[in-house]
C-alpha cells in the first residue's frame, strides 16, 4: 500500500551524517559486538593502492577499532588503466574507488591537500613540490581531529620505502606524532580540535627485514600478527575481505583474488610507547576511558547476550537504553560521539528503517526549484513515529506526526525552492587551481573529508519509544537501467549554463586558421546569452562572438570559431565566456561514468592552450592502436594528421596504408590480440612502414619480444620533468627533420621525462638516440631506441609524450612529428 502525503512546512536544523548502507543481520551483531571497544588506529601512506586492506579489514572487523587511512594524495599523477582521464581527473577517479574499498574493509577513508604530481624518487624531492608546512599540518590535523590510540606507517621514512612519496608519508607521520601533541604547534587548528598524544607509531613492514638491513642502530623487535584470520559472524575471512577491498582499485589494475590461510604481519615500533606482545599493549580500550560510562558497558554486554539473529527488532528496547544513557555522558567526548552514531544506525538497521530523497532531475541551478520524492517505509513490527521532515530550502518543517505501518511505502512529492547561494557540485579541493605540489583548500575544516559535504539534505525526525531521534540524508537521483538495474549517482548543483572547448589543445603549425568548436549546455530551461572566445591580444576569432538560445534543460549547442594566431610564435591560453542576463559563466563540464563507481561530475575553467610553433610533418595517414587510454591520438590530428583507430577488423586488413602506426601506452599490457598480429606488424616496418611504440611494463606483456630486434624493457624512469637531456646522436634523421630539434623542446615538460625505459637491447641494431638522469643517479639510455628493420623504421620510447602531448608542451609535439615522419623523407 503506498500513501500520498503533501506536507507543509516547519523549520528544523540540519545535521549532516553519511548515507548508511543496509546492514545484514551477521552485521548488526558485529556491529553491536563493536559498541563495546573503544581504540583507534590511524594508517598513514602516501597513495591509493599503498595502503594494506587486509590490515584495515583485520582492525576493523576483528579488533573491532575505529579504522582510519589517511592517504596524503589522491593519487593524481598515476597511470588510468581504464580510461584516458590524467592529472587531478584521475584523482576523482581513485578517490571513489577508495571510497569502495572502505565500505568493503570497515575504515574510515581521509586526504591531505597534498597533489601527487608523480613519481618521485627522493623525499628531497616531494618535498620540494609539496609545502613541508603545509602537509605536516594536515597529518597533525588528522591525528588531533581523529585520537588515534596507535599510528601506522606503511613505509619507512627512508630510501628502503623507494617512492619519495612513500618516505615522505612516514617521515612526517612520525614529526606529526609528537606535533599533534603539542600546543604550540599549528595552534590554530586548537578552535576545532584539541591537542592528541598517541600511544605509539609503528612501521607496518611487509617481511620481518623488509626489503633491506635496518639502517644502523635501529634493534627494536619486531611485534608479528596474525591477520587472515576467519570471521564466523560474517562467513568471510579477511583475506578475502581485504581482496574485495583491493580489488576496487580497478584504474590500477589491482584486482585481487583472495589468499586463504594464515597470514602473519611485521610490525616495528618506531615512536612512543614500545609494545610486547600486540598493537594495543597497554591502551584501555574498554568503556572505562569514558568517565560514568560503567551502564553503558552493562548495557552493551546485555544486548550481546540477548541479539536473535533472525529477529534484530529484538534488540531495539536494548539500544534505546544504551542512546538514553549515552546521552548523559559528555557530549564533546570523541567516543561518546561517535558511539552514538553507531547505536543510531544500528536503530534504524534493526528497525529496517529506509528513507531517502531523490530528486527526479540529476540535478539544480541556484535558486530554482527542484522536485524531489520523499520517501519512508518502515520494514519491522516495531513502533515507529514519523514526526516532520524538513528539506534544504523550507522555511518550516513538515508536522506529520505519522506512525509507521509494517512494510507501508509513504511518498511525499515536494517542490523545493533552492537557496541561490548554493555552491556548484565541485569538488571543493578542486575550487582553486593547484599550487604546484598542492591543493588549495581555505577552510580548515575541510581538510581531510573524502569529497563533498552535501549541499542538500532532507532531516527526517522520528520517535521511537519517546526517544527523538533527527537522522539527515543527502538528496541522491537514482534512475533504472536496463541491464544495470538500480544506479545511484550524486545530485548536482551545476552553474546555469556551461561551455566546454572540445579540444584542450590546438597547435598551429602556420598563420592558418583553426576551427574551435565550442559546446554551450543549459543547465535550466530558456537559457539566452552571448558566447565568445576570450583570446589574448595577436589571436583573432571570426566572428567574435555568438548569440544562443537554448528552450530545454540539458540541450546542447555546438558553435565554431575561426581562430587565426599571430606571425610570431606564441603559446598562450584563452577561455570561453558566457554571458546570461549580465552574469558571467566561465564553467566547462565534465562527467567522469565508469560502472564500479557513482559518477562524478566536474566543472573545470572552460579553457584550452593555443600555440603557434614551427612543427612540420611529411605524413598524413597514421594508425594508432590503443592502449590502457590516452589523449595522443587528438594531439597528432592536432598535426593535421588523419589518425585510424586499429580496432581488430582494422588490424586484419591491409597494414600499407599507413604512413605510421602508433602503439598507445601498456597496450602490449592490455591487449592480448597484439600476439596474434604482432607478425604482420612487423611486416609492416619491414616492407617500408614506421612503427612507434610507446611504455610498456615489463610484467605481463602479451608479446615477448615487441620490436624486431632483442630488446629488454626495465623499470628505469626520470622523474625530474627538467633533467637534462643528453643528445647521443646529434645528427641523427630523428633530431633533425622535418624539425631542428634542440634543448628548448625540452623545455617546460610537466611529471617527468619518461618511465619505463628499455633496460637492454640489441646495440648492434638499436641506436639511442638520449641520456638523462635525475640528480645523483647513473645515466639512462633507454628513453627512445631506433631502429632500421628492412625497409622500414621502428622506435620504442618510454618519453611520456602521453601527458606532454594532451597538455600542449609544444618541444613534444616537435619530436614526435620527427617519428612519425622518419619514413617519409
Amino acid at each position: 500500500m503506498r500513501k500520498l502525503i503533501v506536507p507543509f512546512l516547519i523549520l528544523l536544523a540540519v545535521q549532516l551524517f553519511a548515507q548508511v548502507p543496509s546492514q545484514s543481520s551477521s552485521e548488526i551483531f558485529q556491529n553491536i559486538k563493536k559498541l563495546n571497544v573503544l581504540g583507534s588506529v590511524l594508517y598513514i601512506a602516501a597513495h591509493p593502492d599503498d595502503e594494506n586492506t587486509l590490515m584495515l579489514s583485520y582492525l576493523s572487523k576483528d579488533q573491532l577499532v575505529r579504522t582510519g587511512y589517511l592517504s596524503l594524495t589522491r593519487g593524481d599523477g598515476g597511470q588510468n588503466l581504464i580510461g584516458p582521464e590524467q592529472g587531478y581527473n584521475i584523482g576523482v577517479i581513485r578517490t571513489q574507488e577508495l571510497l569502495g574499498a572502505r565500505r568493503i574493509d570497515g575504515a574510515q577513508q581521509f586526504f591531505s591537500r597534498a597533489y601527487d604530481f608523480g613519481f618521485s624518487k627522493t623525499r628531497d624531492e616531494t618535498l620540494r613540490f609539496w609545502d613541508q608546512d603545509k602537509v605536516l599540518g594536515d597529518v597533525v590535523w588528522m591525528i588531533r581531529k581523529f585520537q588515534p590510540d596507535v599510528i601506522i606507517t606503511r613505509f619507512p621514512p627512508d630510501p628502503r620505502a623507494g617512492h619519495g612519496h612513500h618516505q615522505t608519508s612516514a617521515y612526517l607521520a612520525e614529526k606529526g606524532f609528537s606535533m599533534a601533541a603539542d600546543p604550540t604547534a599549528y595552534a590554530d587548528q586548537l578552535k576545532y580540535v584539541k591537542t592528541w598524544q598517541a600511544k605509539r607509531l609503528v612501521w607496518n613492514t611487509f617481511t620481518p627485514g623488509f626489503t633491506n638491513k635496518p639502517p644502523t642502530g635501529e634493534k627494536n623487535p619486531f611485534i608479528s600478527i596474525e591477520i587472515g584470520g576467519y570471521n564466523q559472524i560474517l562467513g568471510k575471512s579477511y583475506t578475502e575481505i581485504a581482496a574485495e577491498s583491493r580489488s576496487q582499485h580497478k584504474s590500477q589494475g589491482f584486482g585481487s583474488a583472495p589468499a586463504r590461510g594464515e597470514r602473519i604481519d611485521y610490525f616495528l615500533h618506531k615512536v612512543g610507547e614500545q609494545a610486547e606482545k600486540n598493537l594495543f599493549d597497554g591502551i584501555d580500550v574498554s568503556w572505562k576511558r569514558v568517565s560514568g560510562s560503567e551502564k553503558v558497558e552493562s548495557l552493551i554486554l546485555a544486548a550481546i547476550k540477548n541479539y536473535k539473529v533472525d529477529k534484530p527488532s529484538a534488540s531495539i528496547p536494548d539500544l534505546l537504553k544504551i542512546n538514553s544513557e549515552l546521552n548523559r555522558l559528555d557530549s564533546a567526548d570523541l567516543y561518546v560521539k561517535a558511539k552514538k552514531e553507531e547505536v543510531q544506525d544500528l536503530i534504524i538497521a534493526c528497525l529496517g528503517l529506509w528513507f531517502e530523497t531523490n530528486p527526479t532531475e540529476i540535478s539544480a541551478v541556484p535558486g530554482d526549484t527542484a522536485s524531489i520524492r520523499i520517501s519512508v517505509v518502515k520494514r519491522s513490527d516495531y513502533p515507529v513515529k514519523l514526526v516532520s521532515v524538513s528539506w534544504t530550502g523550507t522555511k518550516k518543517d513538515s508536522s506529520l506526526n505519522l506512525t509507521l505501518a509494517t512494510n507501508e511505502f509513504h511518498l511525499f512529492p515536494v517542490k523545493a525552492l533552492l537557496p541561490s547561494d548554493l555552491k556548484i557540485s565541485q569538488p571543493y579541493w578542486l575550487e582553486k587551481p593547484i599550487d604546484k605540489g598542492l591543493f588549495q583548500i581555505d577552510n580548515q575544516q575541510d581538510i581531510g573529508f573524502p569529497e563533498n559535504r552535501p549541499e542538500t539534505t532532507t532531516s527526517y525526525h522520528f520517535e521511537i519509544e519517546g526517544q527523538q531521534f533527527t537522522f539527515s540524508r543527502p538528496w541522491i537521483y537514482k534512475f533504472t537501467d536496463p541491464a544495470e538495474g538500480e544506479i545511484y549517482r550524486p545530485f548536482e548543483i551545476r552553474p546555469a549554463v556551461t561551455s566546454t572547448i572540445t579540444e584542450p589543445v590546438l597547435i598551429f603549425p602556420s598563420v592558418q586558421p583553426k576551427t574551435v568548436t565550442i559546446v554551450v549546455e543549459a543547465q535550466r530551461s530558456d537559457v539566452n546569452g552571448t558566447l565568445k572566445p576570450d583570446l589574448p591580444a595577436g589571436w583573432k576569432s571570426v566572428p567574435a562572438s555568438r548569440n544562443f538560445s537554448i528552450g530545454g534543460k540539458y540541450q546542447q549547442q555546438y558553435f565554431t570559431f575561426s581562430i587565426t594566431p599571430p606571425t610570431a610564435n606564441q603559446e598562450v591560453t584563452f577561455k570561453s565566456i558566457a554571458s546570461v542576463n549580465g552574469k558571467i559563466y566561465d564553467k566547462s563540464i565534465r562527467t567522469i561514468a565508469y560502472k564500479h563507481i557513482p559518477s562524478q561530475t566536474i566543472f573545470p575553467v572552460s579553457e584550452a592552450k593555443l600555440a603557434k610553433i614551427d612543427v612540420r610533418t611529411t605524413v598524413k595517414n597514421i594508425g594508432y592502436i590503443a592502449g590502457a587510454g590516452d589523449d595522443v591520438p587528438a594531439a597528432l590530428r592536432q598535426m593535421d594528421c588523419q589518425v585510424t583507430m586499429l580496432n581488430e577488423a582494422a588490424l586484419s586488413k591491409d597494414l600499407g596504408i599507413y604512413d605510421a602506426i602508433v602503439v598507445g601506452v601498456r597496450a602490449y599490457n592490455t591487449e592480448s590480440r597484439l600476439a596474434n598480429y604482432q607478425n604482420k606488424l612487423m611486416d609492416y616496418v619491414k616492407n617500408g612502414g614506421t612503427m612507434i611504440v610507446q611504455y610498456t611494463i615489463p610484467s605481463d606483456q602479451k608479446v615477448k619480444q615487441i620490436g624486431p630486434f632483442p630488446i629488454q624493457l626495465g623499470r628505469d624512469r626520470v622523474a625530474e620533468e627538467d633533467a637534462e637531456i643528453r643528445f647521443l646522436i646529434p645528427d641523427h634523421p630523428l633530431l633533425n627533420y622535418p624539425n631542428k630539434i634542440t634543448q628548448k623542446d625540452f623545455e617546460g615538460w610537466i611529471q617527468e621525462r619518461g618511465l619505463y625505459f628499455a633496460q637492454d637491447w640489441d646495440s648492434n641494431h638499436y641506436q639511442a638516440l638520449f641520456s638523462s638522469n635525475d640528480k645523483d643517479e647513473s645515466k639512462k639510455e633507454g628513453s627512445l631506441l631506433y631502429t632500421k628493420y628492412g625497409k622500414g623504421h621502428y622506435i620504442y620510447t618510454g618519453l611520456s609524450f602521453f601527458r606532454e602531448l594532451p597538455a600542449g608542451v609544444t618541444g613534444a609535439y616537435r619530436l614526435f612529428a620527427n617519428m612519425i615522419s622518419v619514413g617519409k623523407k
